[in-house]
């Protein structure tokens, strides 16, 4: 599977390779890749052969966020493109960063260099983090007198707190991969996390993936909607899985000491 020019793609073994593939702008954004985030993940988010997807940049960064020739429109008076949607996201560049929150599967992001504005916010739609001890990752928008507009001010207060999220958009600066983990802005440091986050998304598309949807679905919805809320789709999601095939399948094989052969998820 693949995607000319801006985005590559390629399925392995349940997992899925997305890469930015712009390296000799640091994998800028610019319209077609706007487009083809969007794409791939819709894509993606139908694949039930899909079980975990990592996203990363190829060369030097991933993602060094607006391509100048955006920032150039914007000083013309331009303004962002609206969609038509059924969902909250209704600007292009709102889609591909919300998009990788939609995917039923879990979502691994791979970062080095930097993920600069809109490129943190497209890192902020995964669910996992691995950044490199040297990234630099900011909310670089303050500096272009525009504010983060890729969903980046609603998502990251969850993740590092108001406070936290109001400094770094404030101010813009640059924070490096071991600050992140610290403020919860990336999940941990790794020394290749392509290579990380690739053997990670390995080993949840080990598990049965029903359960791992599942999973995701329930903790996205942890202080999105009540307590009674939260604990009723719990039993709800627990008894739509007793008794399936793969349920019986991880049963089996944690009793016969084997991997076990999990079918994919019906859509």
């Amino acid at each position: 599977m693949s995607t000319a020019e801006r985005i590559s793609c390629t399925v392995t073994d349940g997992v899925a390779d997305v890469r930015l593939n712009r390296p000799d702008k640091l994998n800028a954004l610019d319209q077609p890749m706007f487009e083809q985030l969007v794409a791939t993940g819709e894509r993606l988010r139908r694949d039930s052969s899909v079980r975990a997807v990592v996203l990363s940049g190829e060369g030097r960064a991933f993602c060094a966020g607006l391509d100048f020739s955006i920032f150039g429109e914007l000083a013309e008076g331009s303004r962002p493109a609206r969609m038509e949607t059924d969902g909250p996201a209704k600007a292009l560049g709102q889609q591909a960063a919300h998009i990788w929150t939609l995917l039923p599967q879990p979502v691994i992001a791979a970062v080095h260099g930097v993920a600069y504005g809109g490129g943190l916010q497209v890192a902020l739609g995964a669910d996992i983090r691995l950044v490199s001890s040297d990234a630099q990752l900011s909310v670089m928008e303050i500096k272009w007198g525009i504010n983060p507009d890729m969903t980046g001010t609603q998502v990251l207060p969850e993740l590092v707190g108001r406070d936290i999220a109001k400094e770094l958009t404030f101010t813009g600066r640059v924070v490096g991969g071991e600050e992140a983990v610290a403020l919860r802005l990336a999940t941990r440091v790794e020394g290749d996390p392509h290579a990380a986050a690739l053997a990670l998304a390995g080993e949840i598309a080990s598990k049965s993936p029903e359960a791992v949807r599942e999973s995701k679905r329930l903790l996205d919805l942890a202080g999105r909607v009540s307590l009674a809320e939260g604990f009723e789709a719990e039993q709800v999601a627990i008894h739509s899985l007793i008794g399936t095939p793969n349920q019986h399948e991880a049963i089996a094989a944690n009793l016969e000491k084997r991997p076990p052969k999990f079918t994919d998820p019906a859509q």
